[in-house]
């Protein structure tokens, strides 16, 4: 089996993620995406798209989060969202909050 270093893509990526999928694993089905927020970050993208759905997890430190979800993610916790539904993530914190989006169709044929 083969793994995949999602920290150190995202760290070095401008964009602050890293994305597990097709790319990786040659499979529509679904992909993952692995982000850290800097402190002070904020209006960091989660829309899945049509015929997507995502699951929002906050993985180390809480998220302000807006749109489709208003509040605070605390770590550990996660949300739903699908198809153009939208929201944005925030770090108000004084470190480096990291989150993992884990996706997959929700409509057949969407490919």
């Amino acid at each position: 089996m083969k793994t995949f270093d999602l920290n150190a893509a995202a760290t070095t990526s401008p964009e602050g993620e890293a994305i597990f999928g097709l790319e990786q694993t040659g499979s529509h089905a679904c992909y993952m995406v692995y982000g850290i927020l800097k402190p002070g970050e904020k209006e960091r993208l989660v829309k899945p798209g049509r015929g997507h759905e995502e699951l929002v997890l906050a993985a180390a430190g809480d998220l302000h989060v807006t749109g489709c979800f208003t509040g605070v993610l605390k770590e550990g916790q996660a949300f739903h969202v699908a198809g153009e539904s939208e929201c944005r993530l925030e770090n108000r914190g004084d470190s480096d909050a990291w989150y993992v989006i884990a996706g997959g169709h929700s409509e057949a044929g969407h490919h």
